[in-house]
C-alpha cells in the first residue's frame, strides 16, 4: 500500500493572525498612514516646492499661511515655512529612527544576557539599569546635551544611551520567562551553546515586545529631541528640526501664531501616529488574543 503524505502550506506572514489582529485596529492603520504621508512629504516636498528652506526674502517676512506660493507661510527672516517644515521633518524623523534602532540593540543585549544568565551577572546588569531609571531621564539628556557639541549624530547618540533602560526591562522579563521553556531546555540537552540559545532560540520568541517597545521608541525620541531642542541644547539653527522651529516662534506667539502652531502640530502627528502603531502592535503580538 502507497502512503501519500500531504504537506501543507506554509502560512505566508500576511495571512497570520497578528497581521488579521493588526488589521482590525483601526487607529494603527491611521497611524500607518500619517507616518507614511509624512516620511514620504519630508522625503519628496522639499524638491516641488518653488522655494529652498535656506533662502531669505526680507520682503515677505511673516507672511501668513496661504500666501501666493508661501503655503505655510514664511519665518521672521522671509523664509518659507513649508520648505523648513519638510527640512526639518527629515532632521526630526531620522533622529527617531536612529536613536531607536541603537537604544533598542542597547537594550535589547543587556535584557537577553541579564534574562538568560541570570544569576550575579543578571543581577549586576539589572542594577545598572535601576541605576539609569533612578535619574529622571529628562534630566540626563539635557546634561549630556549641554557638556557635548549638538549636532544631529550627537543628539541620536545622547537620546539613545539614555533611552534603552525600559526595553532591556521588558526584553530580561520575557527572556527569563522563556528560559526555563521546553524548547529551551532541549536545546541545552543537545549540546547547543550559550550563545546560540540566546540568538537563535531566545531572542527570536521575545520579538513580540521589542517591536512594541521599538515602536515606541520613535515616538520617544523624536519628542525628546523636540524638547532639547526647544531648550537650545539640540539641534542648531540653521539646520531646522521641528523642536528648534518651536525655540524660534516662541517670541511671536501673537502676532504670527502660525510659526508654532505648524511644526507643534508635526510633532503632534508624528508622536501620536507612532503611539497608535505601538497599541496595534502591541494587541497584534499578544499570544493571548489567539482566539479571537
Amino acid at each position: 500500500m502507497t502512503t501519500i503524505v500531504v504537506h501543507a502550506a506554509p502560512t505566508r506572514w500576511w495571512h497570520s493572525r497578528a497581521v488579521a489582529r493588526f488589521m482590525r485596529h483601526h487607529l494603527a492603520l491611521v497611524g500607518i498612514a500619517m507616518i507614511t504621508l509624512l516620511v514620504l512629504a519630508c522625503a519628496i516636498g522639499p524638491y516641488a516646492l518653488p522655494y529652498d528652506s535656506l533662502q531669505i526674502d526680507l520682503r515677505a517676512r511673516f507672511a501668513p499661511p496661504l500666501s501666493g506660493h508661501h503655503y505655510f507661510g514664511t519665518d521672521p527672516l522671509g523664509r518659507d515655512l513649508a520648505a523648513r517644515l519638510l527640512e526639518a521633518g527629515r532632521v526630526s524623523l531620522l533622529v527617531g529612527f536612529s536613536a531607536m534602532l541603537l537604544s533598542t540593540l542597547i537594550g535589547t543585549l543587556v535584557g537577553v544576557t541579564a534574562g538568560y544568565r541570570g544569576g550575579w551577572v543578571g543581577a549586576a546588569l539589572m542594577r545598572v539599569v535601576d541605576g539609569f531609571l533612578s535619574y529622571p531621564s529628562i534630566f540626563l539628556v539635557l546634561a549630556l546635551a549641554a557638556m557635548l557639541r549638538p549636532s544631529p549624530v550627537m543628539i541620536t547618540v545622547i537620546i539613545a544611551v539614555t533611552s534603552w533602560m525600559e526595553t532591556a526591562r521588558i526584553v530580561e522579563a520575557e527572556v527569563r520567562s522563556l528560559r526555563e521553556r521546553e524548547f529551551v531546555q532541549a536545546a541545552r540537552m543537545v549540546g547547543l551553546s550559550r550563545r546560540h540559545i540566546m540568538v537563535r532560540e531566545v531572542l527570536p520568541n521575545a520579538m513580540g515586545p521589542i517591536i512594541v517597545a521599538a515602536s515606541l521608541a520613535v515616538a520617544r525620541a523624536i519628542l525628546l529631541e523636540a524638547y532639547i531642542s526647544f531648550l537650545g541644547y539640540g539641534i542648531q539653527p540653521p539646520l531646522p528640526s521641528w523642536g528648534n522651529m518651536l525655540n524660534g516662534a516662541q517670541q511671536y506667539l501673537a502676532s504670527a501664531p502660525w510659526l508654532a502652531i505648524i511644526p507643534g502640530a508635526a510633532i503632534t502627528i508624528a508622536v501620536t501616529s507612532f503611539n497608535f502603531i505601538g497599541d496595534g502592535l502591541r494587541d497584534a503580538l499578544d499570544v493571548r488574543n489567539d482566539h479571537i
